[in-house]
């Protein structure tokens, strides 16, 4: 008897870990926000979904040429209110073109937690090449514990391609930056969009990453728009 006790409880803590070290699931992750989304006046109260990283989600097409209408964060606050037609929605940019993780997260209380986030999308892997794994590692955990101790949703997102490199080459950098993503959204529980793997699988299908550019590391519209298609299942009202 004692030892089938001393066998099980172990068995159950493992499972519960196991359990809990992975991505949270886009079916169930924004309910509350979802929630807070189909409220109409005057029970309903304004929504903020912020997007913090460098110059993809601040709208950088060919530099310095900034097309914040078809960038991603657009794209998905029409999305948003496509579906939520009677909810209040502000979608932030606290983007700046050429930031590192290391100085998104120095600012990050002053330039994004006033902003109260319900949901928060970071995205800084292009550039976080610059500073290395370890240090962008510590930078997007310092960023994620502050958004979480504050209850707010929190979504990853791997990197969009960059022409100069191989998206095949599972060694290159940025591969690592998105794999270290991906841990980073299994530790932590959160939400992610995997972009890299997204445009990876297209240049195995045959696509021409080139289509999808405006610039060797800015997507164009229709890159943008691949992202946010990723994104758009994190608010869809039933699951598909």
């Amino acid at each position: 008897m004692s030892n089938k006790i001393f066998i099980t409880v172990p068995l159950c803590i493992f499972c519960a870990v196991i359990c809990l070290a992975q991505q949270a699931d886009k079916n169930n992750y924004l309910n509350e926000i979802k929630a807070e989304l189909i409220k109409t006046w005057p029970e309903n109260r304004t929504v903020n979904i912020v997007f913090h990283g460098h110059s993809v989600p601040a709208g950088y097409a060919a530099t310095p040429y900034v097309n914040t209408f078809t960038a991603y964060p657009f794209f998905t606050f029409k999305n948003i209110k496509t579906i939520y037609q009677n909810a209040v929605v502000n979608v932030i940019t606290t983007s700046i073109g050429g930031e590192r993780s290391d100085q998104g997260a120095k600012r990050f209380k002053k330039d994004v937690l006033c902003h109260h986030p319900d949901v928060l999308f970071i995205d800084y892997a292009l550039n976080d090449r610059g500073i290395g794994l370890e240090r962008s590692s510590k930078a997007w955990r310092k960023m994620i514990k502050l958004a979480l101790k504050k209850r707010i949703k929190v979504i990853l997102l791997t990197p969009t391609p960059d022409l100069k490199r191989d998206i095949l080459d599972q060694e290159i950098s940025l591969a690592k930056h998105s794999a270290q993503i991906r841990e980073l959204a299994d530790k932590y529980h959160v939400g992610l969009v995997d972009s890299y793997e997204k445009f990876r699988q297209i240049k195995i299908q045959g696509g021409n990453l080139e289509e999808y550019m405006s610039q060797y590391n800015h997507p164009n519209e229709k890159g943008h728009k691949v992202v946010s298609e990723l994104i758009a299942p994190w608010f869809n009202t039933s699951k598909e």
